[in-house]
């Protein structure tokens, strides 16, 4: 039984593991930890969930946990993982990994020095529509791939306190929303890129409202990014790929079980088809649960989420703006 304990009483938590685990009956919720003692017990007594911690460290102190769930903004990504690896925890860690690239790093050296797994959690990457995606990419089905495009739009109001609003937690259209698409297009070419251009729109100093980018990979490859988190935005989330003997459409990559189509275009004819699976959460937890049985290497974190880290500081520093946390 692996016994898990979740950093923060957020949102995100009852969809990214906790519903994903009463499913399951290897692994059981054990703790929660929030600094509001009235809002932690709360969340606890909604969830089942049978302990609350008010301080994060004590948290990660608890015996009785095997992992730790990063729900927190990505300002407290870094410290916490790398406290809650040393204290012999594995953790899947919410997206964007960390504030930046020199966090990602030190985060990545604390999970090689203590053996224990650390996972982004970047949830669409498990599940089997963008499984089937990279497949008829790597099986060659478009040819040589020519040129990318992922976008991200999707309004996020704007109101005092809401982190993708605060520079200092970690805010911004870029950190997330566009590090899906960063991170789609870097799986799909299977390599780091150059920037070649970037531009982002700030209403409040420092964060981005909406950033497009163009990024150049190794064999002439070109991939254009466009996350928006603006009022009255049309939401439009896909990812479009175009090879030497092929094109494709991903519609709604990031919540496939929501509804996805794939769209394939070769030789003059196009075919559509969808991909069984579950919500991307419940795929997520089965490679969590995979890695840590000895299953499965991480497909996330490591390598890939310092990578990822080190594309969005070089857009920022394109746009004009600094890394955050810099």
């Amino acid at each position: 039984m692996i016994r898990i304990g979740i950093l923060g009483a957020a949102k995100i938590g009852p969809k990214a593991i906790i519903h994903p685990a009463a499913n399951r009956k290897d692994c059981d919720i054990v703790a929660v930890a929030a600094r509001d003692g009235d809002k932690a017990r709360a969340y606890a007594a909604e969830h089942g969930i049978a302990h609350v911690e008010t301080d994060y460290a004590a948290l990660i102190r608890r015996n009785d946990l095997d992992l730790i769930y990063n729900a927190l903004p990505p300002h407290r990504h870094a410290d916490l993982t790398i406290a809650a690896l040393e204290a012999g925890k594995a953790v899947l860690c919410e997206k964007p990994f960390a504030m930046n690239s020199d966090e990602a790093v030190r985060m990545n050296a604390a999970a090689v020095r203590t053996g224990r797994p650390l996972i982004e959690a970047f949830h669409y990457r498990f599940h089997p529509a963008f499984e089937r995606v990279l497949h008829l990419v790597r099986d060659g089905q478009l040819g040589r791939l020519r040129t990318m495009k992922a976008v991200f739009n999707v309004t996020i109001p704007y109101r005092e306190g809401e982190l993708r609003h605060t520079l200092s937690l970690g805010g911004g259209a870029l950190m997330d929303l566009g590090c899906y698409s960063v991170h789609m297009v870097r799986t799909l070419a299977a390599a780091e890129p150059e920037i070649l251009s970037a531009r982002a729109e700030c209403r409040h100093p420092g964060v981005d409202l909406s950033t497009q980018a163009l990024l150049g990979f190794p064999d002439g490859i070109s991939a254009s990014l466009a996350c928006s988190m603006a009022e009255g935005i049309e939401r439009d989330i896909r990812l479009e790929i175009d090879g030497s003997d092929g094109s494709l459409v991903l519609l709604n990559p990031v919540h496939p079980h929501r509804g996805h189509q794939i769209s394939l275009s070769r030789g003059g004819e196009t075919t559509t088809e969808t991909v069984d699976g579950r919500i991307t959460y419940e795929h997520q937890l089965d490679h969590v649960m995979d890695v840590l049985a000895g299953r499965a290497a991480p497909l996330t974190g490591g390598a890939d989420a310092i990578g990822n880290m080190a594309t969005i500081d070089a857009i920022y520093r394109a746009a004009g703006l600094p890394p955050r946390g810099l």
